[in-house]
């Protein structure tokens, strides 16, 4: 696998957003970012009882359009996700397919009944998606609070997480791109 980063925008993602996030990715990981063309997931895709998207569904629709491989992906979309296991989820990765998935549905303030903040969705996104990417990439979890690896369960520890990596994980997600290429 190669260690380019493809974003697959869910439906519509602003484009704007899309390309500042690609910019902060490639900055973090060291590597190519590019934004793909978006793939139509429609809305009878979501489980009718829960109104959410199980994470399976949409892994086996991004791998679908696209099975090239060749670089990790990063799936971005709006709907809310489930896996099994979880109630909701922030995001998903699986470090064998180098696949990625986040949602920004409970990034959103509004979920949380607050003022819309396009900033602070932005930052959540990354921070998600820094983590998510470095699942794709063979990290684990983090004990650090503050490392973008650390667990969320909830937005307030998304919030106190850092949009990068501890100085442990960033030795770690070197040592296994070094060990790949």
């Amino acid at each position: 696998m190669d260690s380019d980063i493809r974003i697959v925008p869910i439906n519509t993602v602003d484009v704007a957003f899309l390309d500042r996030l690609a910019a902060c990715l490639e900055e973090r990981f060291l590597a190519g970012a590019r934004v793909e063309r978006s793939l139509v997931v429609p809305r009878s895709s979501l489980n009718a009882t829960r109104s959410q998207l199980f994470v399976g569904t949409l892994n086996a629709k991004v791998q679908r359009a696209h099975p090239d491989g060749g670089a990790v992906l990063l799936a971005i979309t709006d709907f809310d996700l489930y896996k099994t296991s979880h109630r909701f989820i922030f995001g998903d990765a699986d470090d064998a397919q180098g696949l990625a998935v986040v949602s920004t549905h409970r990034l959103r303030s509004e979920f949380y009944g607050e003022q819309s903040d396009q900033n602070l969705l932005f930052q959540r996104t990354l921070k998600e998606s820094t983590h998510e990417l470095g699942h794709a990439f063979g990290l684990k979890h983090c004990y650090n609070a503050r490392c973008a690896m650390y667990y969320s369960n909830s937005i307030f520890e998304t919030d106190n997480k850092m949009p990068h990596f501890c100085e442990i994980c960033d030795r770690r997600l070197t040592r296994a791109r070094n060990e790949r290429s």
